[in-house]
């Protein structure tokens, strides 16, 4: 049995921190790099960069192996990455060039765009169950770890994916590592721990503090230490930082990244289904959280495939609305503009109020945004925003055609009215379509040097056993629920986090894990006794993971804790949802339950439109949707305080 073996983030999205991979190699020992540049959005800008420039990879990865090839070489540790984009034979080659002499291996097969008739699919949209009529940009399949392992069997230095799930990028090096039969049922489990620990690395600072709820807690914020995950052959993982880096690593921002756009308790992958409701997550030292526990049921028998195609064009003006009654003002602008009021813009869907408007396009969208203060002292304070968007297929409609009403009314309409940018042409956007493949359409090649050294699936659906369903919370107690109430916003011990799939939003929301607390004192110290050794060799994990030990937990700590997520599970229904966020009142919404974490995870579906480059929401990815939640006030339970 190998010792666990280290493998750290240096990128969560393309244009994360250009020199996170040289603090990474630089900073402890690791075993493998990796980093994921491939956000659902990155593939339509590498769409339009390779029909632009004829290169379609993110070109941050090669300044990034310039910096820190040679000295992987020399410490022996490999690179995976997905950074090849829609290119992963060029982007290779581009490393190949550096003249290192590393054995630099592209995984490729994921892009269907040349082949997109011939596979015979309807590409039936995930979401929607609408059948794809439109004219692809581009068309990949997420793979999964089987390529990566294969080349690293055949000794690859460097991998270069194209489209893999992210947490292929980990699951990919710890089978190589651990030598797991990716054909056995009895490797599920392992394979789920290694997703797991794949998906809380994936995006980088995220699992180490950066993007955080609680985030007055983190020391070191201005510069986060990147992600490292510890992986045993069981599937067992340790999530941790470097040494001397800002940043926590806590139960708590590792349930964060955890409930990061994900759906249900099935966390489906080409390789394995990660149960997310049996995860056990405990702290074993300072900046070292464990996840164990993690059960695997068989993978789909088809591969996701993310589709983007033109939309049409759109074209938006921010007019900015001064000191009082900005709601009339917002309503003379729009009727100015658009021939219609702001109450009908309030309620109309935005085909039926771009039909009705006198501009004649396809879709119209107006946001209001009044005023932070009814008594102004500063020009912050004083002024509201109008946006209104227009999108049609005839790029004429969205360019002068729009902005003309706007422009010929600047002295002629309400009082302070000035725009934020001065008048544009429309401009083309992209639409993200999710939808799947079957397997055995997707051959994935694996070339080394330029020579082809494999083929491999995709992914395989193996028939592992159902792993049951983790029992829900007993409602709460009535002593507690029956009051006294105090006035608390809804994030005073709730954490949570959000993201988007395609037009989808997630919020996971958590309770504060009964260790939090000593984590975070833990952190800010500078050294303590339950600080892991620091290794001074390349290969000495065995040593840090003997080491470890579980915080004492307080029982009344677990009894708080397990109070606060019964209320929670009880207080957060569907209706109470919409009451705290109206924009959710009439759309699907899945409410899901992950009690070893004490979390929650609620989807809204369409919330997004047809995804970031389609909607108008003026926080597209819902990152925010989060924060939005947790500051709205609500009556707390005072026995939970």
């Amino acid at each position: 049995m190998k010792r666990p073996v280290r493998i750290a983030n240096c990128s969560g999205f393309f244009g994360d921190r250009l020199a996170a991979a040289q603090e990474m190699v630089d900073g402890g020992p690791i075993d493998v790099l990796t980093g994921d540049w491939l956000a659902e959005l990155t593939m339509l800008l590498l769409a339009r960069q390779k029909m632009k420039h004829g290169t379609g990879f993110a070109r941050t990865f090669h300044q990034q192996m310039e910096q820190v090839l040679p000295t992987c070489l020399e410490k022996g540790i490999k690179v995976v990455s997905n950074a090849g984009g829609l290119d992963p034979v060029a982007a290779a080659q581009a490393i190949r060039d550096l003249g290192t002499g590393a054995k630099v291996a592209s995984v490729s097969g994921d892009d269907l765009l040349p082949r997109f008739a011939e596979v015979g699919e309807e590409w039936i949209n995930l979401d929607t169950g609408e059948p794809f009529t439109g004219h692809p940009l581009s068309a990949n399949a997420y793979l999964g770890a089987r390529g990566i392992v294969a080349a690293l069997e055949a000794g690859a230095d460097v991998v270069v994916t194209g489209r893999v799930t992210d947490a292929a990028l980990v699951i990919g090096p710890a089978a190589w590592w651990h030598g797991w039969d990716l054909d056995s049922p009895d490797t599920l489990d392992a394979l789920a721990g290694a997703l797991v620990a794949g998906h809380v690395i994936e995006c980088g600072a995220q699992a180490s503090g950066g993007n955080y709820a609680f985030f007055r807690e983190v020391p070191g914020l201005e510069h986060v230490g990147f992600p490292i995950a510890e992986l045993a052959s069981d599937g067992t993982s340790v999530i941790t930082k470097h040494p001397n880096t800002g940043g926590l690593v806590s139960p708590g921002t590792v349930t964060a990244q955890l409930l990061y756009e994900v759906g249900d308790e099935h966390y489906l992958n080409p390789d394995v289904t990660a149960r997310f409701d049996t995860i056990e997550i405990d702290q074993v030292g300072k900046d070292r959280v464990r996840l164990s526990g993690v059960r695997g049921e068989g993978a789909p028998e088809t591969l996701k495939v993310a589709i983007n195609y033109l939309g049409g064009f759109r074209n938006s003006m921010t007019l900015v609305l001064t000191g009082a009654d900005t709601a009339e003002k917002a309503d003379i602008a729009v009727r100015t503009i658009c021939g219609v009021g702001l109450a009908e813009a309030k309620v109309l869907a935005p085909s039926e109020l771009g039909a009705r408007s006198r501009l004649g396009v396809r879709e119209l969208t107006v946001e209001y945004m009044p005023p932070a203060s009814d008594d102004p002292r500063d020009v912050a304070s004083a002024q509201g925003r109008l946006v209104i968007t227009a999108k049609d297929d005839d790029p004429k409609k969205v360019g002068k055609a729009f902005t003309r009403p706007a422009v010929e009314s600047a002295l002629a309409s309400y009082p302070g009215m000035f725009p934020t940018a001065p008048p544009s042409d429309g401009s083309p956007y992209g639409v993200y379509w999710p939808s799947t493949v079957a397997i055995d359409d997707v051959p994935v090649i694996v070339e080394i040097d330029g020579e082809e050294v494999a083929q491999v699936a995709g992914g395989k659906a193996l028939a592992g056993r159902p792993v049951a369903k983790a029992e829900l919370p007993s409602p709460p107690q009535e002593a507690i629920i029956a009051g006294p109430f105090a006035r608390r916003r809804f994030g005073t011990f709730v954490g949570a986090r959000s993201g988007d799939k395609g037009g989808n939003a997630n919020v996971g929301l958590w309770i504060r894990h009964p260790a939090e607390d000593a984590a975070v004192a833990l952190a800010w110290q500078e050294a303590d006794a339950l600080t892991a050794p620091q290794v001074d060799e390349q290969h000495d994990t065995a040593e840090v993971w003997a080491a470890d030990v579980d915080l004492d937990v307080d029982a009344e700590a677990v009894e708080l804790a397990n109070a606060r997520y019964e209320w929670l599970c009880d207080f957060l229904t569907r209706e109470r949802l919409a009451e705290m966020l109206p924009e959710a009142a009439t759309l699907p919404v899945e409410i899901h339950y992950f009690p070893p974490l004490r979390a929650i995870n609620v989807v809204i579906k369409g919330l997004l439109g047809r995804g970031v480059s389609e909607t108008t929401r003026s926080d597209p990815q819902a990152k925010g949707l989060a924060e939005q939640l947790r500051a709205v006030w609500i009556d707390v339970p005072e026995a939970l305080l």
